[in-house]
Order: structure tokens, then sequence, then C-alpha cells
């Protein structure tokens, strides 16, 4: 049995969320317009995170200023990978999630007193949720047509300094996003096969 046999979705659904979707070389111009933006955030927002948390904030970087900014920040070739791109999107961890539970968490506020007088406890909880609403992210941009680049080589604490100032949030990833030229991909690498990645007990 093969997984498009098991999936309940059908294969050309597959292709452009897993087995077809990479990172592309090249951009084409057409813009990411903000509409296409904002109904990904309205599906992907309905994932799963601890305490419904939803730690994740994005910055959409769409200017030419404030993409010189972000590039300033990257390690060697992401920094060309980011001035090309037709978006960028700084992924980061609101580490006071927490002043939100009155309204993600209506029935339990008092678990933000918690978290108050818990630091570790609510940065550690922030981070962790936040990396997997990228991940919902990156398949929600692929889910409305658009390739995606994310990138983890950057100045962390500058970017923190620059975009985010204050302190409150922690940047993660940032992801590239647009719509890719024809034949803009290099062959894929290879994945662990199943065996490897599972162990059933």
């Amino acid at each position: 049995m093969t997984t498009t046999d098991t999936m309940r979705i059908p294969a050309d659904v597959q292709a452009p969320l897993f087995t077809d979707a990479h990172t592309p070389n090249a951009w084409a111009d057409t813009p990411v317009d903000q509409d296409v933006v904002s109904a990904v955030f309205d599906l992907i927002k309905w994932a799963p995170t601890a305490f419904n948390s939803n730690p994740l904030r994005t910055l959409v970087v769409t200017s030419s200023e404030a993409r010189e900014r972000l590039a300033s920040h990257m390690s060697g070739h992401n920094r060309d990978r980011t001035l090309a791109a037709p978006i960028s999107l700084i992924c980061a961890a609101d580490i006071d999630f927490h002043r939100e539970f009155v309204t993600l968490m209506p029935t339990r506020p008092h678990l933000a007193d918690s978290f108050t007088a818990d630091e570790s406890r609510r940065a550690f909880t922030a981070r962790m949720n936040a990396v997997l609403q990228i991940g919902y992210l990156i398949l929600g941009l692929r889910g409305a047509g658009l390739a995606v680049g994310p990138m983890t080589g950057f100045d962390a604490a500058g970017i923190d300094e620059d975009f985010f100032p204050g302190g409150r949030h922690q940047t993660l990833v940032v992801i590239n996003a647009g719509y890719p030229l024809p034949g803009a991909y290099r062959p894929r690498n290879p994945r662990l096969e199943a065996e490897d990645f599972y162990r059933f007990v």
C-alpha cells in the first residue's frame, strides 16, 4: 500500500504540500498579495498548540528598506536569498503569550498566573509551540500556491533588536516566500525511510 492509498488527501494535493515542494533558487516577479498571507493565517490558526497558547508572531517584510535591514542580519548566502525573495516572514516567539489567555483560554484564565511566576517555563513553552506553528505556516503558504525557503542562519539578537525592540519577541526562523520561476529547483536530496523515522513499541 502506498502513501497515496492511505492518505485522506488526494495525490494532487499531497504534491504541492509535500512531495513536489522544496526551496526554489529563483523567484517570479509576481507580487504576493497581503490577502493571500492573511488567508493562510485564517487556516493555520486552528492547528493545535499547548494550552492554545498560539505564541508565534510573524512580521511580513515587503518594503525594500525593511528587506535591506533584514538582509544585514542574515548569514552568508542567506543575505542574497533574502534580498531576492518577494516577501520574507520573520517568525518569532512571543515570550509573554500568557497575556492573551483571557482571550485564548476564557475558561481557564488563571493559567496566566502560573506562567507569570515561571519565566523559564514560559520561554520554553513559547519557543516550542512557536516552532510547531512555523511548521503549520510553511504548509499553509504552500497550500496557497507559494514556495518557501525557511532559514535559521542569521543573527537572531540583531533581528530582535532591529524589528522587535522591547524583548518580548524572540526570532526563531526567517521564511522567504513567493511564486517560483519554472525550473528554479535543484534536484532533491534524499530523505530517511519510515523504518529510520519510526519505532513501534
